[in-house]
């Protein structure tokens, strides 16, 4: 995990990226940093828990479904909605789609592959509504 950019300087466009594919998590967190994104990375539902108490300033969580750790990407969002309601979550997945009422509630589900450019379309508006 680390942070990249001056937190103080974009700390309402503060994000984490969570995904079970580390090769995808530093292709999707290098593109929403040259978007101006403050990006921190988690492998696992734990490391992305303990990035969530260690910075405050997070706003966003961008979950893939099938992450490794002891809770998946669903049970993750559910996790960080309950602790951290503020907290804005998009949860994505090439594998499976979630059912209806397993998203939390205004968290947006995205099919991969997706195009960085709408990651970032759709942070903005999450983080603007």
């Amino acid at each position: 995990m680390r942070p990249s950019g001056p937190t103080d300087a974009l700390s309402s466009r503060n994000n984490l990226v969570g995904s079970s594919h580390a090769e995808q998590e530093r292709q999707i967190s290098a593109e929403l940093e040259d978007e101006g994104f403050v990006v921190f990375e988690a492998g696992t539902a734990d490391e992305a828990i303990a990035t969530l108490e260690r910075h405050p300033e997070i706003r966003l969580v961008f979950t893939d479904v099938d992450m490794p750790g002891s809770m998946d990407g669903l049970k993750l969002a559910a996790f960080v909605r309950d602790r951290w309601p503020p907290i804005k979550i998009i949860v994505t997945s090439g594998y499976r789609q979630p059912e209806i009422g397993q998203l939390p509630q205004g968290s947006p589900f995205l099919t991969k592959p997706y195009a960085s450019t709408d990651v970032a379309t759709m942070i903005r508006g999450l983080l603007m509504g």
